[in-house]
């Protein structure tokens, strides 16, 4: 691929990329006036596809049994923990993951 389709290529994918994230508010430019529907998705959408990506991350962690699986258990429960406790996405992520790098290390 050359460079001029490969930016090309780029400019394609910038421009879908920020035509899914503006159609919708071109739309429903006010919230009030969206159809059910879209109220609904935008409701149970975001959970669902947070359950599938818990689901997918611990997929190869869940067929074994071994330290790396509890540690990434006890970090993943820390961070639902702190998001639950403290409301703020920023301190959950790096409870977590401050939490798993430091067992790993101990391990």
């Amino acid at each position: 691929m050359s460079f001029d389709e490969q930016v090309i290529t780029i400019a394609i994918a910038a421009l879908a990329t920020m035509a899914t994230r503006f159609v919708p508010f071109l739309l429903f430019p006010d919230p009030d006036t969206a159809p059910v529907f879209v109220t609904r998705l935008g409701e149970f959408l975001p959970p669902a596809i947070f359950g599938i990506l818990v689901v997918y991350c611990y997929q190869d962690e869940l067929t074994q049994l071994s330290a790396t699986t509890v540690i990434a258990v006890v970090a993943g429960l820390a961070t639902a923990g702190m998001q639950w406790w403290r409301k703020n996405i920023l301190l959950s992520i790096v409870v977590g993951t401050v939490l798993y790098i430091g067992l790993l290390q101990l391990v």
